[in-house]
């Protein structure tokens, strides 16, 4: 499965941002492999619609899981309308969040 997860860096080492729509990077985790790719985020300077724009640019990626700090309403209805899962509350690394979703997920 794929598992997006909005970071400070692009890599597994850096934080998780806590914002969606406005976050720097997006880290998209393979979890079979635990490979990733990594890739800042077009919507983080929009002045408008971030969230939206945001949740359609995973989902370019196949992202089924998206694991976030916060996600505003616009940019939650944009990630359900593309059948992905989202998970808030989410802090500290990136590869410690992935480890964390798949521990809870079993």
């Amino acid at each position: 499965m794929k598992i997006a997860v909005t970071a400070t860096g692009g890599s597994m080492a850096a934080k998780v941002d806590e914002r969606f729509g406005r976050c720097a990077y997006f880290v998209i985790v393979d979890s079979d492999t635990m490979k990733f790719t990594a890739f800042s985020n077009p919507a983080s300077e929009f002045s408008g619609g971030s969230g939206p724009a945001a949740g359609r640019e995973i989902a370019k990626h196949d992202a089924e899981v998206l694991l976030t700090g916060n996600v505003g309403s616009k940019a939650q209805q944009a990630l359900e309308a593309a059948g992905i899962k989202i998970v808030t509350g989410v802090s500290g690394t990136v590869s410690k969040a992935i480890e964390d979703y798949l521990k809870a997920s079993v």
